[in-house]
Order: C-alpha cells, then structure tokens, then sequence
C-alpha cells in the first residue's frame, strides 16, 4: 500500500511541476495504474489464505518495489533539473515551485526507505521498528506495541506526562519511536525542579519506570518519597516497603491520574496530530497542554473564589464645593490569589 502511494504521490508532484514549466522535457513515465493494479491483485490474493497465495503475494510485491525503483529514477531526473531551474531563476523563483522541489525529494527519499523495507520483508526479515517508515505524509512516526487485544500496536508517537495534585500539567515530552520509559523520568523531574524553584516532595509513576536506579538518582535530586512499584517479582524487604500505606496511597493516586491522559486525548486533541512530523506532534501537543492547563487554572481560581471570596469595598465620594463627583473612580484593590 505505501508503495502504491509513494508511485502515485510522485507521479502528482512531477506532473504539478511540468505544469509550473519545470523540467518539462525531463522523461517520467505514469506508472500509477501498474502499481495499482498489482496492488489491487495482492488484496485478491490475501483473501485465499494459503500456500500459494502467499508466494504469489511476495511475487507481486516485488513487481511492486521494481516499479517503485523505475519510478523514483525518473523523479530523481525530474528533481535535478527542476533545482537547477530554481537556482537559475534566482529571487524570481516561484514559491510554489521550491515547495513542490522539496516535497518531490522528501517523496523521494521516502519511498526509497520504504522499498528497502519491502525488499527485507520479502527476504523473510523484519525491518527495524525504529527506523521504519509506516506512514508516507508523516515519515517520523513509528510502530509501537502496546500489547492491546483489540490494537496490539499502534502508529505515531510515544508522549509523557507529569501533572501534580491540582491536575496541572507540570512538564510533557513527545519522543520518536518507542524509547524506554525509565530514563525519562529523571530529566522531567530536573525540569520540573528548575522551572518552579521547588524539588518535587513525592515522585510517583507506572511499573515501567521501576528501576532502582530511578529511585536513587530521584532522591539524590531531593525527593523524599518514591512511590514506583518495582518490575519483576519484588523480594521480602521491597514488599514491605511497597506495602507501607504512604506508598500505597501514591500508587492510587496514580492510578487515578491516568484520566489526565484520556481528558488530554479526549478533549485537547492528543488523541491524533494534525501537524505533520515529530516536530508538529509536539508543537500540537504543546497546545493541547496550554488549553487544558488554563481551563483547569480558570477552574482552580472559581473554586478558591467561591471557598473564600475576596472582599470588596464600594469607597463613596462625597461632593466637593467645587463641583460634581469626579467621573474617574479610584482603581480597585485586588487580592492575591
């Protein structure tokens, strides 16, 4: 399917650009109703469920990737005399024609990735999950498992989030792939501490951040209390100390913030990014961050209102022999929240 896409994507760029005068000479041969049709060919196959629908399948994709390689030969001609165009005219290229050039070598470079992938696959290996490209118009995200019945895996990107008490998110981070959960935990405590001043006096995360390094690095930075139940079958000595009721009270506090991750999917838009790329991810998710903290700022200022409200004095103005009241009362008092 990526290769289908990847040959009819180009085929539209190129074809977008002779029609701009680029490269109008330059040989490209539309080889979208092939690849189609092959593709179109292996979803029969793969309906059969056997034997041989198998081969003829593997046999197909690499018709596949043959014509995918044809293809990508004429846009790469395509491209080099199309950028020689754009540094001939100078300051009077068209814009709209530098952003085709750039999409056309991202294209390109993209489907070449993914033909080595197809290449590998019919080799009866498995391309490397972290480098492997699953998506033709957002070529950084990656396969992660989640080990779901219903989506054992699934395709963008990995995020953390620390909030406290009050439900503020205090610190995210957005990561390429699938990087292991214990090393980020450090880092967004060190931000957290040097972004308000104040080290955190409880620390509390999932199973996957239990490691005792973890522990010893959070409380060398000065956190009292880590609450991180341990991977593995803990011994006698961690069972008790994982059972005392402090310890037990953070892991269900926990336990219940997981809500912030659905409430920031749910209604602040990180369930899926409309911008493209690691970077987009995170300037999407950065938003959806900033919307849900000054909501539940905003809350947070009505309930502490309501418990104690400020109290506001009406100063009366008395004539004056000269004339009427002044038009411009005396500004008013605010308290500190």
């Amino acid at each position: 399917g990526l290769l289908s896409k990847g040959v009819a994507k180009l085929t539209r760029t190129v074809r977008a650009l002779q029609a701009l005068g680029m490269a109008r000479r330059t040989r490209f041969r539309d080889r979208t109703r092939s690849v189609r049709r092959r593709a179109h060919q292996i979803a029969a196959w793969l309906r059969r469920r056997s034997g041989d629908a198998k081969d003829e399948v593997l046999e197909l994709t690499g018709e596949l990737a043959r014509i995918a390689d044809a293809t990508i030969t004429d846009a790469q001609a395509v491209a080099i005399n199309a950028r020689r165009s754009l540094h001939r005219a100078g300051d009077a290229a068209s814009g709209k024609a530098t952003a085709l050039v750039a999409e056309l070598e991202r294209t390109i470079g993209a489907v070449e990735q993914i033909i080595s992938q197809t290449r590998i696959r019919i080799g009866g290996g498995v391309p490397d999950g972290a480098t492997r490209v699953v998506s033709l118009h957002d070529t950084d995200a990656r396969p992660i498992a989640k080990g779901r019945l219903g989506r054992p895996v699934e395709f963008g990107y990995k995020a953390q989030v620390a909030d406290n008490a009050q439900g503020i998110v205090l610190d995210h981070r957005v990561e390429k792939g699938n990087p292991p959960d214990a090393p980020m935990l450090v880092p967004a405590i060190a931000r957290i501490t040097k972004f308000f001043g104040q080290v955190p006096k409880a620390v509390t995360a999932d199973r996957g951040y239990g490691e005792p390094k973890v522990e010893t690095e959070l409380q060398s930075l000065g956190v009292k209390h880590v609450a991180i139940p341990r991977k593995g079958r803990p011994g006698a000595e961690r069972q008790k100390i994982e059972s005392a009721p402090r310890f037990r009270k953070l892991v269900k506090w926990r336990t219940g913030s997981e809500g912030r991750i659905a409430h920031l999917k749910r209604s602040c838009g990180w369930e899926r990014t409309v911008l493209d790329g690691i970077d987009g991810a995170r300037t999407w998710c950065g938003w959806g961050v900033l919307a849900h903290n000054a909501t539940k700022i905003a809350v947070l200022i009505e309930e502490q209102e309501a418990t104690h409200p400020s109290p506001r004095s009406t100063p009366t103005r008395r004539p004056t022999a000269t004339g009427p009241p002044s038009r411009h009362p005396p500004p008013p008092t605010f308290r500190a929240a």
